[in-house]
């Protein structure tokens, strides 16, 4: 019998409850399956479809914004050094701002967050489509990460605090993960509707009427009583002043370094990349010594295999960054398929999404977290491989359909199955064996990893491309196809290290389960009781 409340019994070596709130493990997995008893029926369908259309709305920004900038640069002349930016800038105010944000969730409430974030990203994109030079775009992309870096980690606070460890939360959260994938191939299909068919800027009104259509719903469902806010908590602002700047600093070095007039050797890539750096070493100073209430607490990396697991989503993460942006590349620029072309051929990624959230969410709490963790890793592995081995088509002949179904094909499903397996196995794994006070935090660290993980490790693959591009010329320069190989073989060789890592992580089942401000209780109730118990001895 498991209890929250009672009086130690020395004889049974239990609780014998002495009032009404017990929890039997009958009781647990009840409630692991049941409604949230704040949610009707309906408002859970709203509360569920508004949180995981925001991640869906982050990804929609990012993938489809690519199929548009060779349109968009030359109807704004932009120039080649600054083409990178608009796709970039995105990813770096929102990777800068989520512990920020977590910490303002915290404050004030992960409801009016939440909403706050999707009114400032509507906002930038209905001015973006408005764009009529490069800064003006830049600067509106850059803007529009601030509402995702708020939103991000407010939805995940508000989902592990609605919902209790169990079958239900699995589903759920497979549902939110696989998201992250239907809204890259649908940012991708949109912004090959707009490039083709329709003006650039429909892309961004289209995602302004979405996010608009999604606020109006969450302030509809999500619970009010979900908005309460902390009083006590306070901005640690030496953190937020160490941690953000680095971050930019660290993620714009990786960002622009390949692209800067001496590469890597560029003095201001130099210098930004180390000042970021020791910005960041002066932090993890800060948040684990000086700060009294850090923004990053490194209360999070003490649950058991926190830290591997961390550096394993790093990996992870890096490796879909890689698959989706040499592939996008590969597809267009090697393969020579068309914008509307590329987003069918990314189909796969976002049905095999699908299945997965409701297969997936449906055998999370049946099968180990290593067991699917190791899946997972196998599937970024065969998604990079397959992509590293594509034949010259030149060469071998093939056409265009063997490659589809013999490569491609393939490496879409498995790319769903790496990046959604992880992504949802993490989630639920996270934000179980975090109290309720960090659920903001752990979702900011969740969302963290993704964002960096993908600018660091694209980072490097850049810097790998350019380095042997730098060092070959004339006849033996290498072709588009062999510079992307650099890119794919790279993510195999994280898949690997992403597979050792998970091998050695044993997370059990995501079963129905207390809560860990129920365990919190339970032991405190547990250890008070043994301390009666003695002294009444005594």
């Amino acid at each position: 019998m498991d209890a929250r409340e009672g009086v130690w019994s020395p004889e049974n070596g239990d609780f014998i409850s002495d009032g009404p709130d017990i929890l039997t493990k009958t009781d647990i997995e009840r409630l692991g399956r049941e409604r949230p008893s704040m949610l009707t029926k309906a408002s859970e369908v709203g509360f569920v479809f508004t949180i995981i259309v925001s991640m869906m709305m982050s990804e929609y920004f990012i993938s489809g914004f690519n199929i548009i900038l060779p349109t968009v640069a030359d109807e704004l002349r932009m120039p080649d050094s600054q083409r990178t930016w608009p796709s970039e800038v995105i990813n770096l105010t929102t990777a800068a701002l989520l512990l920020p944000s977590a910490r303002l969730c915290d404050q004030y409430g992960g409801r009016i967050i939440f909403l706050l974030g999707h009114a400032w990203l509507m906002t930038w994109s209905l001015i973006a489509g408005f764009s009529q030079n490069p800064t003006m775009l830049i600067v509106c992309r850059a803007l529009q990460g601030i509402g995702s870096g708020a939103f991000l980690p407010a939805g995940i606070a508000l989902l592990g605090q609605t919902y209790r460890p169990g079958p239900r939360k699995n589903l759920v959260f497979s549902f939110y993960g696989a998201m992250a994938c239907i809204g890259f191939y649908f940012g991708i299909f949109m912004g090959a509707i707009a490039g083709q068919l329709l003006d650039w800027r429909w892309y961004f009104w289209i995602g302004t009427i979405l996010v608009l259509m999604n606020s109006v719903t969450g302030f509809l469902t999500i619970p009010r009583h979900l908005g309460d806010g902390d009083p006590g908590v306070r901005m640690d602002w030496w953190g937020f002043a160490t941690i953000v700047p680095g971050i930019v600093l660290v993620v714009y070095a990786l960002t622009d370094g390949s692209h800067a007039p001496n590469g890597w050797a560029t003095p201001y890539i130099i210098v930004t990349f180390v000042v970021g750096v020791l910005l960041l070493c002066a932090a993890v100073y800060i948040e684990g010594w000086v700060a009294e209430q850090p923004l990053l607490p490194f209360e999070l990396f003490k649950a058991k295999y926190m830290r591997r697991l961390s550096i394993s989503m790093f990996c992870c993460y890096g490796v879909f960054s890689l698959f989706l942006f040499y592939s996008s590349y590969h597809l267009q620029n090697v393969i020579h398929t068309t914008p509307l072309q590329t987003a069918a051929w990314f189909t796969p990624l976002a049905v095999g999404g699908m299945f997965l959230a409701i297969g997936g969410g449906l055998a999370l709490h049946l099968l180990s977290g290593r067991i699917l963790l190791i899946i997972s890793s196998l599937g970024f592995l065969a998604s990079s491989l397959l992509f590293a081995l594509i034949p010259d088509q030149s060469a071998t002949g093939d056409s265009t359909s063997f490659v589809y179904w013999a490569y491609v094909f393939p490496s879409m499903l498995c790319g769903t199955i790496g990046v959604d397996i992880t992504f949802n196995v993490t989630n639920i794994f996270i934000t179980t064996a975090m109290p309720a006070r960090l659920q903001a935090t752990a979702g900011a660290l969740i969302n963290s990893l993704l964002y960096l993980g993908m600018a660091f490790w694209l980072g490097i693959g850049e810097l790998a491309v350019s380095t042997t591009v730098d060092y070959r010329g004339g006849e033996d320069s290498l072709s588009l196809r062999q510079q992307y190989q650099i890119g794919f073989w790279l993510g195999v060789g994280l898949s690997g290290l992403s597979l050792l890592l998970n091998s050695t992580i044993n997370l059990g089942e995501a079963s129905a389960d207390e809560t860990a401000d129920e365990k919190a209780l339970r032991e405190q109730a547990r250890a008070q009781a043994q301390t009666q118990g003695q002294l009444r001895q005594e």
